[in-house]
């Protein structure tokens, strides 16, 4: 074998060496594009979390009418009667910590412009009087809540003053106390809002089985089909009915004393109602709950309860270290209505839209191009694959075969 020969036909620019190269080189382009595209969509959340500015006083309230008011609708679209309770931390708040709510009902509620509180679902009270003992959620058996709820319960948490100037909204939907209820947020425009479409406001958890609609090109319960909001496309009424692990069940079924069914894998029927605790709820453990020498986020890493939480609910906030990633920043302005058992599926905005969300938390605007694509049902879809913008097939292979191609690149132009 003549291997000069076949060194200098190598060598020589035939079409198929070009071809190659040419390859090689787009492969390497779309490495380096898709990973200066990640760097400044991860966490990147955390730049405006950092800088809020000190809150208010928390204040009960309700706002009186020389205050800034807020609107704040509660909405039970369940099929049993829940009692919402509402948390005040800073800010002035909508004047009651908790009430009944029928199915079908809503409660018009407001709060000052510089409200950072939360609101969660009660479920299975007995009530008498003031009085209100539940079964999830429950706030030391009051009715007009005077601190949190108790594990597990489902939570929406709104900060309406964050940013730098306190002219942005954060808010979240949190399972980092355990989950509940689902729940569902639609923001009501204002003047300054308006032109701020719902599929980068309206979230939504469902992870109750039976609640769970079929796959929708659309939307939620609350979506509209002129800017259709991405969602979660994998999950089951069946696979709802047994994301919780076991052990944080808050009520696991009774088994059977002959121990047919061995301890944790067994096919025990679990009933449609199921609240699910956190990790940190179920073990207090240091790790779990990310205190301690776990109080770093680069120490502190999700359950396998928070990594269940994120294939169901991908835009809720599932443990500690979660809300750089879970969080919805918006200019300030309009109202918001909480929807408790929003029958559809969960949203996915957050990472299917992330490039979009970034663009209104820097800028406070968007741009023609990004309405237009907001308003594209195939643009919105397709992010399922280019999360951002950015090619997760090259976020995923680039490190995996960039030697072996940086190897061929050097073969094939000497």
């Amino acid at each position: 074998m003549n291997l000069t020969a076949h060194r200098c036909a190598w060598s020589a620019n035939t079409p198929s060496r070009l071809f190659l190269r040419s390859g090689i080189l787009l492969f390497l382009f779309r490495c380096i594009t898709a990973s200066t595209n990640n760097s400044y969509l991860e966490n990147w959340q955390a730049r405006f979390i950092e800088q809020s500015p000190r809150h208010d006083v928390a204040r009960r309230g309700p706002p009186s009418t020389d205050d800034d008011k807020v609107p704040l609708v509660v909405t039970n679209n369940c099929d049993m009667t829940i009692w919402p309770g509402t948390a005040t931390q800073a800010g002035l708040g909508p004047g009651t910590g908790g009430f009944e709510l029928q199915p079908g009902e809503s409660k018009n509620l407001t709060v000052g412009s510089n409200w950072q509180g939360r609101v969660w679902g009660r479920t299975n009270c007995t009530v008498n009087g003031e009085s209100c003992a539940c079964q999830t959620g429950d706030c030391f058996a009051k009715l007009d809540c005077e601190f949190s709820g108790a594990v597990p319960a489902t939570l929406v948490e709104f900060n309406l003053a964050g940013g730098v100037n306190g002219m942005q909204t954060f808010y979240d939907i949190s399972l980092v106390d355990g989950y509940n209820l689902p729940v569902g947020i639609e923001h009501i425009p204002s003047g300054n809002t308006s032109f701020v479409p719902p599929n980068l406001t309206n979230a939504a958890c469902v992870a109750t089985a039976g609640w769970l609609y079929d796959n929708s090109p659309t939307g939620t319960y609350y979506s509209n089909e002129t800017y259709p909001i991405p969602l979660e496309k994998k999950e089951t009424n069946d696979m709802l009915s047994k994301w919780c692990p076991w052990r944080n069940l808050a009520f696991p079924p009774q088994k059977p004393s002959d121990g047919i069914y061995p301890y944790p894998d067994d096919n025990i029927q679990r009933p449609s109602f199921s609240p699910c605790k956190s990790a940190c709820a179920t073990t207090g453990t240091d790790r779990d709950c990310c205190i301690g020498k776990y109080h770093d986020p680069n120490i502190c890493k999700p359950s396998i309860y928070s990594t269940n939480v994120k294939a169901m609910c991908p835009d809720a906030y599932s443990f500690a270290f979660d809300d750089r990633s879970s969080t919805f920043i918006v200019p300030k302005g309009g109202g918001w209505e909480i929807i408790w058992c929003p029958a559809g599926r969960s949203t996915d905005i957050l990472n299917q839209l992330a490039a979009q969300m970034y663009e209104l938390a820097s800028a406070g605007q968007l741009s023609e191009l990004s309405m237009r694509r907001l308003g594209n049902v195939s643009f919105v879809n397709a992010r399922k694959e280019y999360a951002g913008g950015v090619s997760a097939g090259a976020s995923l292979y680039c490190p995996l075969f960039l030697p072996f191609v940086a190897s061929w690149l050097v073969l094939v132009m000497t």
